[in-house]
């Protein structure tokens, strides 16, 4: 028992003697990142540690963007040693909690040793300004490649990916390292943004070869008359051409919906500005417009099959739309000569049908005038009209009109100065002759006994229109003429038979005959006709003779001729099968008309014709 009371006396009074004796000391065996504060005052260790502990000033940090470094001391980063709070830590060891407790942290110390870790204090409003200042050096704007048109050259932006320096990302990584008071080298946390469109080098490369060479617009299979073709130079290339941003949604999936995964980027895309070539084309479409035309055919008589002279005619209209994105398309494609875009539709009849296809197996009328006494002009301008009309086909209920298929009456068109009706004149008129062709016809179609439906007479009795086989005038066919002047003027009849009908014309220059032909198959129809004959007949007034400072003195010459003025009206009676099908009237009234003379300066005229009347 005594033993033991004088063991605990000793401890005890060896404790109290060791607490005394390190009274505002630091315990032995606590140190700082190694440095020992054995015995060390709180003042005394706080300058040991703050002269030791030289890592803010001497330590290095890096950071890195790729091959660039950045380097800095860690009191560059606003890194400082806090030294009253690490002697603090290191001070008030073995003296937290109760008694047992302390003695205990005391033991552990002088026993096996207590390395305490220096505390530092980061000024992060330097560390984001050190930060900001390599940002300066990383950040990076977001750019988009683009491209423009300067005159004929194209000028390429090249695309930047946008860089952005993440400072507090980069300072959770750096933070951890610097307890280890050793250097580190922190990779800066970047983040990137990439532009929406990267790269328009192909757009680019379009864009020059559209410029490379004039565009060249061009009829397919053009033929004589056809307008075009139309070049554009590379300057007008360069003014027409467009760079367009297409922002693409969410495409459409293939059942209707919208498929988040076809999400499309943007991009440019380069073509022409149709706008200016659309008035161009739309100015076009009537010169390209062609009408669908039959073949045209005539009736062999002896083996009863028609045999072709011309082929049909495909019609065609120019599409404006399709042919502004071909134009687009193909000149993106790298085509410089590029075709216009036709509609185009086949004609009714094809060029191998038969006879018997059409209903045509026989001569259904025919007719011949005589146009004796026609000067070499007139007979051409009757042969160039009735070569228009040779081989074409009616078609079943439909109805001819002459002025479409006659056309434009000119000398471009095979047209020459002939004898017409102007007015009260008879004058060299392009053209005079045409009426011979349409009283052809009209005689051909009134006794095949088809209906008229539109038919005009001469003003004035005009005696080709009534001479018979050897030049004899028979006034029986006065009121069976016509007269056309396209488009004013026509005439016009229905084929009211379930059969095509084929019509063929043969001018005898030599004995002076136009003969017009209808085939197809008869439906037993024949025609009866009477006339009153010429009634309420007018004498023609007397010559009138007019100076014409042309011709010479004592020459005299006719240029218009008397006629009688009469009316005429005759009767028509169409029976089909001995029954009468139809009847119709045809009434014409002739004005009277006076001969015409002109004379040269100085000649005597005939006895009470001085006055021209």
């Amino acid at each position: 028992m005594g033993g033991l009371l004088l063991a605990g006396l000793f401890i005890l009074a060896f404790t109290l003697g060791f607490n005394l004796y390190y009274v505002g000391r630091i315990y032995p065996g606590v140190s700082v990142a190694s440095i020992d504060l054995s015995g060390l005052r709180p003042e005394a260790a706080s300058v040991l540690l703050t002269n030791q502990l030289i890592y803010p000033n001497e330590g290095l940090i890096g950071f890195q963007d790729g091959e660039k470094k950045w380097i800095a001391k860690p009191a560059e980063i606003g890194l400082l040693f806090n030294a009253r709070e690490t002697v603090q830590q290191a001070f008030t060891w073995g003296r937290r909690g109760g008694p047992a407790a302390r003695i205990t942290e005391q033991f552990r110390a002088w026993y096996q040793h207590v390395d305490l870790p220096p505390l530092f204090i980061l000024d992060e409003r330097i560390a984001y300004t050190y930060l900001q200042g390599v940002a300066s050096q990383v950040d990076t704007p977001t750019i988009e490649a683009s491209l423009t048109i300067q005159d004929l050259n194209v000028v390429v932006q090249p695309a930047q990916t946008g860089r952005s320096l993440d400072i507090p990302a980069t300072l959770d990584l750096l933070l951890p390292q610097l307890s280890a008071l050793q250097a580190v080298q922190v990779p800066l946390v970047i983040h990137e943004s990439p532009p929406a469109i990267m790269d328009v080098e192909a757009e680019a490369a379009i864009a020059r070869q559209i410029l490379s060479t004039p565009l060249v617009l061009t009829v397919p299979e053009a033929k004589a008359g056809d307008p075009g073709p139309w070049k554009f130079e590379q300057a007008q290339l360069a003014n027409m051409l467009v760079i367009e941003r297409v922002n693409l949604g969410q495409e459409p999936d293939n059942t209707g919906g919208n498929n988040a995964a076809a999400q499309a980027a943007p991009y440019y895309r380069v073509e022409l500005d149709i706008n200016h070539m659309r008035p161009l084309l739309e100015g076009e479409v009537p010169e390209l417009a062609r009408q669908p035309a039959n073949p045209h055919f005539i009736f062999n008589d002896t083996t009863r099959q028609l045999e072709l002279i011309q082929p049909g005619v495909t019609g065609r209209s120019l599409s404006v739309d399709k042919s502004l994105l071909v134009i687009n398309e193909k000149i993106r494609q790298g085509e410089h000569t590029i075709s216009l875009v036709f509609d185009y539709i086949l004609p009714g009849i094809k060029d191998n049908v038969t006879a018997a296809e059409l209903g045509i197996t026989e001569l259904a009328s025919a007719r011949t005038t005589y146009f004796y006494g026609s000067d070499a002009g007139r007979i051409q301008n009757i042969t160039t009209a009735a070569s228009h009309f040779h081989g074409l086909l009616v078609a079943p209920g439909g109805t001819f009109s002459m002025a479409p298929v006659i056309g434009i009456v000119s000398p471009e068109t095979g047209y020459t100065d002939a004898w017409i009706i102007y007015g009260d004149r008879t004058i060299k008129g392009v053209g005079g002759g045409v009426c011979q062709v349409s009283t052809t016809l009209f005689r051909t179609a009134f006794f095949g006994g088809y209906p008229i439906v539109e038919r005009r007479p001469h003003a004035y009795r005009v005696s080709y229109y009534e001479y018979s086989a050897g030049g004899h005038i028979d006034p029986q066919w006065a009121g069976l003429d016509a007269t056309v002047f396209a488009p004013l003027v026509d005439f016009k009849f229905t084929n009211d038979t379930p059969y095509w009908l084929l019509m063929e014309t043969y001018v005898n220059p030599g004995a002076r005959t136009l003969t017009w032909k209808f085939y197809s198959t008869p439906d037993g129809r024949s025609v009866e006709w009477e006339t009153t004959g010429l009634t309420n007949t007018v004498a023609p007034p007397k010559p009138l003779y007019q100076e014409n400072p042309d011709l010479e003195t004592d020459k005299i010459k006719q240029v218009d001729w008397e006629a009688e003025g009469a009316d005429v009206t005759i009767t028509r009676t169409v029976y089909k099968n001995g029954q009468v099908y139809f009847t119709d009237q045809f009434f014409t009234h002739y004005l009277p008309w006076r001969a015409i003379y002109e004379y040269g300066p100085g000649t005597e005229l005939p006895v009470d014709e001085s006055n021209g009347g």
